[in-house]
């Protein structure tokens, strides 16, 4: 009977992975200069380089980033966290922007963006455990809400971070935004320049500084015209919202000629009822959105509404969490991008 010796036996129908002594013995190269030419590092000459790089094809060879990572200390990797259910993820492309301009961002500076999509407060605990397990090296928050519990584990763990937008009573981490105020007083001051009277807002997300700052801007634009009686809101920014907030409005006052939605899609949503019961826009009901995204055009009339800059906010607030990677010292408060009014035909 054969004795145990102890030892797992080797599984030989796992190929052996190919390691940096068998591209130096292949290229005909010493193992340092083999590490130097993988390091990117000067003083190899272009003859030892081309040898190596010859050798990694024929090999096989693949940096095994783990290793590295333990010994720089760095993932390479950084958290994009979205505070959105996963449905609104795919719907918004106001998302879909921010999303892409991170990561042309963080390519280009050869860090890897992991998305992290927070639909419940599991996720929220599991996030949190995440990002204190040193997976990434920073960490860009998306939609925090008020009380932000990611944004709490994110100021303890003290990695480079940065927000897209700033909820007040989250930490004083640096964050890049828009005036969301202004921009909503401005659109909502052009609304009313056509002579409508009896104005509503559909408006949405109020745990958060664009909700609660788009409805601010609505309230100081209508002055002592502003009635609360027309204006409902909605935890999301989507379709369904400005369906139902419509429905709603209408049955608060059939008159209302003028409505403010808190975004594109909702907009959206909100103009579809409308030619449900028969008003036209912009004749009967002027209506204006927020962000100017893809749902502005799909509508008819074309939406009137804020065009925000989603690709330059997800480029900006990568940029910020490199440069203090870099060293930087983190700016104090934040940086607000330019928005623009973009008039069409909806009112």
């Amino acid at each position: 009977m054969p004795r145990y010796s102890g030892a797992m036996p080797r599984d030989s129908s796992r190929p052996r992975r190919a390691t940096i002594h068998d591209v130096a013995a292949v290229s005909g190269i010493s193992r340092g200069t083999v590490s130097r030419v993988l390091n990117g590092e000067p003083y190899v000459s272009e003859h030892a380089r081309i040898a190596v790089e010859q050798a990694i094809a024929q090999v096989g060879y693949v940096r095994n980033t783990a290793a590295r990572n333990l010994v720089t200390q760095r993932s390479r990797a950084i958290a994009l966290v979205v505070h959105e259910p996963h449905s609104l993820v795919l719907e918004d492309p106001n998302i879909g922007n921010i999303l892409l301009g991170t990561n042309a961002v963080l390519s280009e500076a050869d860090y890897q963006m992991v998305t992290l999509i927070l639909d419940s407060q599991r996720d929220s605990d599991r996030v949190a455990e995440y990002l204190r397990g040193g997976f990434v090296d920073g960490a860009i928050i998306l939609s925090a809400r008020a009380g932000d519990p990611i944004a709490l584990a994110v100021a303890q763990l003290g990695i480079p971070a940065s927000f897209v937008g700033h909820p007040t009573d989250t930490p004083d981490l640096p964050y890049i935004g828009i005036n969301n105020t202004a921009a909503a007083e401005q659109i909502t001051r052009r609304l009313l320049a056509t002579g409508r009277t009896r104005v509503g807002m559909i408006a949405s997300a109020l745990d958060r500084d664009s909700g609660h700052d788009r409805l601010a801007g609505f309230t100081a634009a209508l002055g002592d015209a502003f009635d609360p009686n027309l204006v409902v809101s909605y935890p999301l920014y989507q379709y369904s919202s400005g369906a139902d907030g419509m429905r709603e409005l209408l049955r608060r006052d059939p008159n209302i000629d003028g409505v403010f939605a808190a975004s594109d899609a909702i907009a959206a949503g909100a103009m579809d009822v409308l030619k449900q019961a028969g008003r036209r826009i912009p004749e009967d009901v002027g209506i204006v959105g927020f962000d100017d995204s893809t749902w502005a055009l799909r509508c008819f009339p074309a939406l009137s509404t804020v065009r925000q800059p989603a690709d330059a906010l997800g480029r900006r607030a990568a940029q910020q969490v490199l440069d203090q990677l870099a060293g930087e010292k983190a700016p104090s408060g934040g940086l607000l991008l330019d928005t623009e009014i973009v008039w069409r035909d909806s009112a």
